[in-house]
C-alpha cells in the first residue's frame, strides 16, 4: 500500500457495539452524578460542564480512573456536537481506532473522549469549561457563520 494511502485516517459512522458503549458510559457517569449530587446531565452546556467539574472537584472521578475519564469526555463531547453542529464518527489511522467528532462531511475533528483524561492524566488542573472554550476555539474557523434572524 502506498504510503500517502496508509496515512489517510478511515471515517465511519458509529456501529451499533459503539453506540452500546458509549451509552454505557454516558450511564456510567449520570450514576455517579445522580448519587453525589442528586441531579444528572441535562443537555444544556453550562450546568453539564459545571456537573463535569465538580465530579473532579470532590475527587469522585480521580487522575488515575482512565475509563471514568474517558466517560467524561463522551459527555463533553455530547455538549461539543450539539454546540458545534457536529456528530460521531469513528476515525481510524496508523495510531488506531478513535471516537471523534466531526464538522458535517468536512475533515476537521475533534477528540473529546480524550481531552478530559490525557489532562487529568499528566497532573493538568485545566477546568473542563476551559477545556471546551480550547476546542470551540480549534473549530471556529471552519464553523459556517449562523444567518441573522
Amino acid at each position: 500500500m502506498p504510503l500517502a494511502a496508509q496515512d489517510t485516517p478511515r471515517i465511519s459512522e458509529l456501529t451499533p457495539v459503539d453506540r452500546q458503549y458509549m451509552a454505557a458510559q454516558r450511564e456510567s457517569v449520570e450514576d455517579l452524578a445522580r448519587r453525589h449530587f442528586g441531579q444528572g446531565f441535562t443537555g444544556a452546556r453550562d450546568h453539564d460542564l459545571e456537573l463535569l467539574q465538580r465530579l473532579l472537584d470532590q475527587r469522585l472521578v480521580r487522575p488515575t480512573q482512565t475509563e471514568k475519564l474517558q466517560a467524561m469526555g463522551v459527555i463533553l463531547g455530547d455538549v461539543l456536537a450539539d454546540e458545534l453542529d457536529m456528530h460521531w464518527v469513528i476515525y481510524q489511522d496508523r495510531a488506531g481506532r478513535s471516537r471523534a467528532l466531526r464538522y458535517k462531511k468536512t475533515d476537521n475533528y475533534l477528540f473529546p473522549v480524550t481531552m478530559i483524561s490525557r489532562r487529568q492524566e499528566a497532573g493538568s488542573d485545566t477546568p473542563v469549561t476551559a477545556i471546551y472554550q480550547k476546542a470551540v476555539a480549534a473549530m471556529e474557523p471552519v464553523l459556517e457563520p449562523l444567518p441573522y434572524h
